[in-house]
């Protein structure tokens, strides 16, 4: 006869108190910018995992099916249901202040607070080489919008309950794109709203630190986002030609950016604050 394995009552305690310390983000509510696929989907799912309620915005919640990104559910919302935690989606472009505005108050409404900001939503999504001297107005009042822009906006709706509550987490997305150029200039209108991005979350994070607000944002590399594989840049000469720029030799996942956005909307980031995150194996060393 075998007898059924029982643990002690303190080994059992203390695998409680392991598992209740992964979940530091528990009772915390996340809002992060466009989050139906990619980048956004990636830090939505982390946040989740942490005990963050999520919540989802796109101008389309069903964006991951555009890039043949495979989902463990409907959508990303389900996904963060699946976790166990509370999750809603909702439509809005944050290039529109009012549509933020009524975001962040159809969020409060929902739960009362916000804890992180995640701006994710941007991207270069203009063809053509925009040369700084030359580039076309509507191009760049676009690009500028869409990634400066709607970073302010959404920074700006969220400061004033952050500021009630006296804390808070924002995390901007910049891009390597902010801090170096490429060799013959090209990409101006991106490179300039992402340096913008990490200019204004400076200037942000020294009006908002005495709040208790800590402001911080990212500058991702080359990332094999959905949007990127699908445009080419998992193919092998495109690795090829990029990995001979990256010190590690290889391009960056996902899921490697989510994990900096954990370190710097939990308390490992705590005394972190007005800085920009380089997430690039190396590529910015050269």
């Amino acid at each position: 006869m075998v007898k059924a394995f029982r643990e002690h009552p303190a080994i059992l305690v203390l695998r409680r108190m392991v598992w209740m310390s992964d979940l530091k983000l528990e009772g915390k509510v996340a809002l992060i910018t466009g989050s139906a696929r990619g980048l956004g989907r990636a830090y939505a799912l982390r946040l989740a995992k942490l005990g963050a309620d999520i919540v989802v915005n796109d101008v389309n919640l069903e964006a991951a099916k555009e890039f043949g990104e495979v989902l463990t559910a409907a959508t990303v919302m389900d996904e963060v249901r699946n976790l166990g935690r509370k999750s809603m989606g909702i439509v809005a472009d944050v290039s529109k202040k009012a549509e933020v505005d009524a975001m962040v108050k159809q969020v409060l409404d929902a739960f009362s607070r916000i804890d992180i900001l995640v701006n994710n939503a941007g991207g270069r999504l203009r063809p053509g080489p925009a040369w700084a001297s030359s580039m076309p107005e509507d191009d760049l009042r676009y690009i500028l919008d869409l990634n400066l822009m709607g970073t302010i906006f959404c920074c700006q709706a969220v400061s004033v309950p952050m500021k009630a509550q006296r804390s808070g987490r924002i995390v901007n997305v910049a891009s390597q794109a902010g801090i170096k150029i490429s060799f013959g200039g090209g990409g101006a209108d991106y490179s300039v709203a992402k340096a913008g991005v990490i200019h204004y979350t400076r200037v942000l994070a020294a009006e908002l630190g005495p709040y208790g607000i800590n402001v911080n944002c990212i500058a991702p590399g080359w990332i094999l986002s959905s949007r990127a594989v699908a445009q080419g840049r998992a193919s092998p000469e495109v690795r090829e030609a990029l990995e001979k720029q990256i010190a590690l030799r290889r391009l960056g996942t996902p899921e490697e950016c989510a994990k900096v956005v954990e370190f710097l909307v939990t308390d490992l980031s705590d005394y972190v604050t007005g800085q920009c995150v380089g997430i690039c194996g190396g590529y910015g060393l050269f």
